[in-house]
């Protein structure tokens, strides 16, 4: 498929026009913008400007607050529940994380549960801004229900990103950012330009029967929990996205399972919501609270190390550290560019005039 390159500056600056044009403020313009593109640059291109004009319909149908008055409703020395307002997911995430941070800075560890938010781009990036101040950081976040518990029909979780990013010293970090489905529900949507069909075990169909229609989803049908059955663990994923429901819903106050405000446009928002908008959940944890900082960094050296000079299976160069593909990826992407397939290009050329940016 036809596909053009841009540089991170050309798509920040298109996403920073574009979240200006709908009413935010400047400083929220460019963080959401950041967090946004980040995931273009590591990869993730199922989160980044691709996912832009979903934003603007949810801004269109008066779901996204582009001014949300941020803030801390309930707190403890360790530990804070934030109100997005209905603001950017990818605005009010940041707001929570930092708070997170100053949290642990006072007490060793601070966690926030979040409710009244959007979709809030990956869950790496936040997880990784407690990595310069020496911390341990965690991000989760409940999505739109497009998912069926094991030995279900029923879609009521969503794709539960689960995000760990762990200092080290002379090595990259180790960053583990993943969803608790076989696939995110954007990888489908690539696969959906490009016209191809999904691996086995990522979709079942409406009558719960398995599928490699890459618009299941859509007709009806529903991801499925990482293992995709339960003889290769399915249930086991299906545990891992109900802890982050609860983790980042049921301890906010915001809508969790089925309820869920959903992000696609295939699905309409329940009448009858259970909280406030969607949940996230952040923790940050000061390494110096457990042992020296440098002293666990430099062990953290070590365990990359010994787990890199692993023996390979045939046909495999290495043994990769989670974080390695989109740190490498975000390396090629900053001097060569971008790559966007055509219909992202069309669809961000579409968005930019409907509301006069050129893209």
């Amino acid at each position: 498929m036809l596909m053009s390159t841009y540089s991170y500056d050309q798509l920040y600056k298109f996403t920073h026009d574009v979240l200006l044009k709908i009413g935010c403020p400047e400083v929220h313009a460019q963080i959401g913008a950041e967090v946004l593109v980040s995931a273009d640059l590591r990869g993730v291109d199922s989160h980044g400007v691709a996912r832009l004009s979903g934003y603007i319909r949810l801004w269109e149908k008066g779901r996204i607050n582009p001014n949300p008055n941020i803030r801390i409703i309930h707190e403890s020395p360790s530990t804070a529940v934030v109100n997005g307002d209905s603001g950017l997911g990818l605005v009010v995430a940041p707001y929570a994380m930092n708070v997170a941070i100053e949290k642990a800075t006072k007490a060793g560890t601070g966690w926030v549960s979040v409710k009244n938010s959007n979709h809030y781009g990956i869950a790496g990036y936040h997880a990784m801004m407690a990595l310069d101040h020496d911390m341990i950081g965690l991000s989760f976040t409940n999505a739109s229900p497009l998912v069926s518990p094991t030995f279900s029909k029923e879609r009521l979780l969503g794709t539960n990103p689960i995000a760990v990013a762990i200092p080290a010293n002379e090595e990259p970090p180790f960053v583990a950012d993943m969803a608790t489905t076989t696939a995110a529900n954007g990888k489908l949507e690539i696969l959906q330009r490009k016209g191809m069909e999904t691996p086995t075990g990522w979709v079942q169909d409406k009558q719960g029967k398995p599928t490699t229609s890459a618009n299941g989803v859509k007709e009806g049908g529903a991801l499925l929990p990482l293992g995709g059955d339960r003889e290769h663990g399915s249930h086991k994923g299906y545990a891992l996205g109900a802890v982050v429901d609860i983790f980042s819903a049921v301890l906010s106050g915001a809508n969790y399972g089925p309820w869920v405000p959903p992000f696609v446009a295939f699905l309409d928002p329940d009448p009858n919501p259970v909280g406030e908008g969607i949940g996230h959940f952040f923790g940050a944890m000061r390494v110096d609270a457990f042992r020296p900082a440098d002293e666990f960094k430099s062990h953290m050296d070590n365990w990359i190390r010994r787990f890199r000079s692993a023996e390979t299976t045939e046909g495999n160069e290495k043994v990769l550290i989670p974080g390695d593909p989109e740190r490498e990826l975000e390396e090629v992407r900053r001097k060569e560019g971008i790559p966007l397939l055509k219909p992202v290009i069309d669809d961000l050329t579409d968005l930019g005039k409907k509301l006069g940016i050129d893209f």
